[in-house]
């Protein structure tokens, strides 16, 4: 468990890298993604290839298995990509929809996709051992241990999950985050290390010790307060985040159109894939379990 932390931290760090900030006149002050998000990318990706290639060459059990993994890694790593590296997070500068895009990929694609993943076994095929041993000394620290046990727990990542995602979407703090780099990198970072505690508690490893039916509580009461906050957009008669201006009316949308866009979408797909998490979930406890055979 102890050692997870490491597949976190090197996700986390290309959450936490890119960022884009908006003008007072609606304009995006910069153009491209931060050199160091493509790092930590391409960083994350060759490590991947390397230690999968590696673990692959030394054994034939459980290929299969290695390559469902690789390839639920390939989509997380995928959707981090376009969140922050694409024109995507470009567009977020001018239209609140796409930053609403931009954080639903972070929270409901990458985030359970690089946790089924699994990275971390193969990430340390490709290091030295060296290096392992040290990540491994640091992470068996009493206070880092510790540290570690509390928020990987169900309740405290769920809960984690739920402030920073209404937080973040205060007027002030949101739009500090568009006008303000670093502020900007916390906010990716805020939204997309929670969600890989939550998905990770409820699907991951440490879903091992939850049973099903707390799993299915957990999603479905993340579908109620992420649905909530779309709606509250969707629905509103304001604009929450006036430093937008009238960016949005080059795409042809009123700044109130832009929101309630964005809120549908918070609203309606982003609710819909803790639906099909759930479903999932269910499906596996329906299942009868098979009888032992006879003597």
């Amino acid at each position: 468990m102890k050692r997870t932390a490491l597949a976190f931290l090197l996700v986390f760090a290309c959450g936490a890298a890119c960022s884009h900030t908006i003008t007072p006149d609606g304009l995006p002050a910069d153009a491209g993604p931060e050199w160091w998000v493509l790092l930590c990318l391409a960083v994350s990706l060759l490590l991947y290839a390397i230690g999968l290639a590696r673990v692959l060459a030394r054994t034939r059990a459980g290929r299969s298995r290695h390559l469902r993994h690789a390839a639920c890694f390939a989509g997380g790593w995928i959707a981090l990509a376009v969140a922050l590296a694409s024109p995507l997070d470009a567009m977020g500068a001018f239209l609140f929809s796409a930053h609403m895009v931009q954080h639903e990929l972070l929270m409901i694609v990458a985030g359970p996709l690089l946790v089924h993943g699994q990275p971390l076994g193969i990430w340390a095929w490709a290091l030295p051992r060296r290096w392992l041993r040290g990540f491994g000394g640091a992470f068996r620290s009493g206070a880092l241990a510790a540290a570690w046990r509390s928020v990987t727990r169900p309740l405290h990542a769920w809960l984690l999950h739920f402030a920073t995602l209404w937080l973040w979407h205060v007027p002030f703090l949101f739009q500090a985050a568009l006008t303000h780099p670093a502020v900007h990198a916390l906010q990716h970072a805020s939204f997309l290390f929670p969600a890989l505690l939550f998905w990770w508690a409820v699907r991951g490893t440490a879903a091992a010790n939850l049973s099903s039916g707390g799993a299915i509580a957990y999603l479905f009461t993340t579908m109620l307060h992420t649905g909530a906050l779309g709606a509250l957009f969707a629905m509103s008669e304001r604009i929450w985040y006036p430093v937008y201006g009238a960016a949005a009316t080059a795409y042809g949308l009123s700044p109130l159109e832009d929101q309630q866009l964005g809120g549908l979408i918070m609203w309606i797909p982003g609710g819909l894939a803790y639906v099909i998490a759930g479903l999932v979930l269910c499906a596996g406890w329906l299942r009868p379990t098979p009888r032992k055979a006879l003597p």
